[in-house]
């Protein structure tokens, strides 16, 4: 799932990876929320509560809710700068290295949520999962080629409704077969990522309510689980193989 990019990716790459990850990510912003009364993927409420500081005065808050707007394109950069990277030296797994280093940050939170006092737990635990959710996100963008989001359900949902109206018209000129099959793919991939995120949400909620830093925790290995074979295939491709040089 993790070493074709953009058009070599299939469908069903393409939607088991959005799933997955929409899942994961559901279940961070849920229970983020829980732990520190932000949603840690949620940009255009973050952007949106700012504007509604600066209108008040309320400076402290719009530091805040700016901190997690920053913290997020940060981890965007981040994946950004890793995946030029990684194909600058030929790393096929490049993808699933993005998603390993979540995994490990993802664990390092969970630790640091059970280990700090109550007023810096809280500012590590809200700005580090934007930035976990902004490294996500970009990495799954670029890897599909801006089809997937894992974290921006506003888009998802937006695409779902343009799809589910092409769909309709399409049944009712009687379109062009494969054009129909290709909305339908789309509207079950957009559509799966959307109740993906929910779920997550609702997994996640409940499990922060039962074990609260343990969690996060727990989310850490279904990440590793998702990156480490492509990781292994591209180690074991490297080992076996001449070395790759630099792309120019």
């Amino acid at each position: 799932m993790l070493l074709r990019e953009g058009d070599a990716r299939t469908f069903v790459m393409d939607r088991r990876l959005g799933c997955s990850l929409a899942a994961v990510a559901g279940a961070v912003n849920a229970a983020g929320f829980l732990a520190v009364g932000y949603y840690s993927a949620n940009m255009t409420g973050n952007l949106s509560s700012l504007s509604m500081d600066v209108r008040a005065a309320d400076l402290s808050s719009a530091l805040s809710c700016l901190g997690l707007v920053a913290a997020f394109v940060a981890g965007a950069v981040l994946s950004a700068l890793l995946v030029n990277a990684g194909r600058h030296r030929r790393h096929r797994a490049i993808y699933a290295y993005s998603i390993l280093l979540e995994a490990g940050l993802l664990a390092v939170l969970g630790a640091l949520d059970m280990a700090l006092r109550a007023g810096l737990r809280g500012a590590v635990l809200a700005y580090g999962l934007s930035f976990l959710m902004g490294l996500q996100n970009a990495t799954v963008t670029r890897i599909s080629g801006a089809r997937v989001r894992t974290t921006h359900m506003t888009g998802m949902l937006t695409d779902f409704g343009i799809e589910l109206a092409d769909w309709l018209d399409a049944v009712r000129r009687q379109g062009d077969p494969a054009r129909m099959a290709q909305v339908r793919q789309l509207l079950v991939l957009h559509g799966g990522i959307v109740l993906s995120f929910a779920g997550g949400g609702v997994a996640g909620a409940l499990a922060y309510g039962w074990w609260r830093a343990g969690a996060l925790l727990g989310l850490a290995p279904v990440l590793v689980w998702l990156a480490l074979p492509g990781a292994i295939a591209d180690l074991r491709d490297r080992l076996s193989g001449p070395p790759l040089g630099p792309v120019p």
